[in-house]
């Protein structure tokens, strides 16, 4: 049973998700918040699985709620929000986020991102990602933000799987075109969040870009 915190300030929008949740027999709403504080507060005590976070709030936003969420490693956070090009989206993935979908996002892909995000996967399509983050990358002038000496500890192999990962390739589509395995791009991959110490693909992405792996216009 995946466990599922919901955090919006519109409660109509809460009980929107719960119904849909509900329906499921493999997930369950144990909780209820509307505003980070309290979101922060109910997943310490609650401990779910997937905290299923809006961005915008009062008290405190979803953004500095994820970061402490994150911080404490006490769940995994799933952001919602109204508008694809958000920075408040985009913050909330670098402090820690697992996922990132709009609040319109048709109820199956609600359901399936869940899982995937509960199952240790990050879930986040590669066109709203490219969006995202060319954003971020040309507000801070297009530069590294990071010292690229951080990829050494990668092989030339973990380089190249990293590079497509932040292209917005799955396993699948990185094993094809590297004549691997499925199971073996999956090592890679687990290989790569060890060595340079990151939570999910989503925040391998982003390291990719500010690194130079990666550059806008690239994928």
């Amino acid at each position: 049973m995946i466990r599922v915190l919901l955090v919006d300030d519109q409660e109509l929008m809460r009980m929107g998700f719960r119904m849909v949740l509900s329906a499921q027999e493999d997930l369950e709403v144990i909780g209820e918040a509307g505003d980070g504080l309290e979101a922060v507060r109910l997943t310490n005590e609650l401990r779910p699985d997937v905290v299923l976070m809006d961005v915008r709030m009062p008290v405190l936003d979803g953004v500095e709620a994820t970061k402490r969420i994150a911080e404490a490693d006490a769940a995994k956070v799933l952001v919602m929000t109204t508008f694809d090009l958000d920075e408040y989206a985009l913050a909330a993935l670098r402090y820690g986020a697992s996922g990132f979908l709009l609040k319109d996002t048709p109820p199956a892909d609600l359901v399936s991102a869940l899982r995937s995000v509960a199952s240790g996967d990050a879930v986040v399509s590669p066109s709203v990602t490219r969006r995202l983050l060319d954003r971020f990358i040309g507000s801070s002038g297009g530069g590294q933000l990071q010292d690229s000496a951080v990829l050494d500890a990668l092989t030339e192999r973990e380089r190249e799987v990293l590079t497509l990962i932040a292209k917005g390739l799955s396993n699948t589509e990185i094993a094809g075109k590297l004549f691997l395995s499925e199971a073996t791009v999956k090592t890679h991959v687990g290989r790569i969040l060890a060595k340079l110490g990151l939570r999910d693909r989503v925040q391998a992405v982003v390291l990719a870009y500010e690194t130079g792996l990666v550059r806008p216009g690239d994928v």
